[in-house]
């Protein structure tokens, strides 16, 4: 069985690991460039290190679009008479597999809930991410998870924000690697040495600048389909 299908057919296991890379799916449209965006690495005054995108606007797509995408990661897409697993379409070379490891106790998913999720940025096995995400915020204005760095929160956190523009949603988002308070922030630069490397921040830029301007593509007419809703 090889891993694409291994991954498709247990999404609900939250304990699958990276077994190698899935061949990249075949689409058509071209992923964004890394200049699209406006991208920016620095270090915080409590010594973390930001990773910052400012995105190209994403034409069509609202902020209700977004935030019900980040709920509704599982499942598959139509598209060009194939099924797709929506994940993987979403980044067709890097993803692997996402699944919610844990969702709310009403069955959605929100603050509370945990995400499992397997890419590898540029394709580059360097740069494997396999982690656990604990998600803090979920709605239209903005998303934040927390994933975890050997079982445990607080070495890295994901933020996101939406704001309605003309024509579309600006989408801007940040990685935040390392901790704060007087032990933990001792191990931001190990982290920053050998688990999140500068190499492996730019690739990340990259990976995303490309993954967001997917969403043009295909999330209006997915949103529609799945709601019966335009915007």
């Amino acid at each position: 069985m090889s891993a694409a299908t291994e991954y498709d057919l247990h999404p609900e296991m939250a304990r699958i690991r990276y077994r190698g890379l899935p061949e990249p799916l075949a689409l058509p449209m071209p992923l964004r460039p890394l200049a699209s965006a406006d991208t920016v690495a620095e270090k915080l005054p409590d010594g973390r290190i930001r990773y910052s995108i400012r995105h190209d606007v994403l034409r069509g797509v609202t902020p209700r679009m977004l935030a019900w995408w980040f709920a509704n990661l599982e499942g598959d897409i139509a598209f060009g008479g194939q099924r797709y697993n929506r994940y993987r379409f979403w980044h067709p070379r890097d993803h692997v597999h996402i699944s919610y490891a844990r969702r709310r106790p009403d069955g959605t998913v929100g603050p509370g809930a945990i995400l499992r999720l397997i890419e590898v940025l540029g394709r580059d096995e360097r740069f494997v991410v396999d982690t656990r995400s604990h998600i803090e915020r979920l709605d239209e204005g903005g998303y934040v998870h927390n994933p975890e760095f050997h079982g445990r929160t607080g070495f890295a956190r994901m933020e996101y924000r939406f704001e309605r523009v003309a024509g579309g949603t600006l989408y801007e988002n940040c990685l935040i690697i390392g901790a704060t308070g007087t032990l933990l922030s001792l191990a931001t630069p190990l982290i920053a040495r050998f688990a999140f490397t500068a190499a492996k921040g730019q690739a990340w830029f990259r990976h995303n600048v490309e993954e967001v301007g997917q969403f043009e593509h295909f999330l209006p007419h997915l949103y529609y389909e799945e709601t019966g809703h335009r915007e």
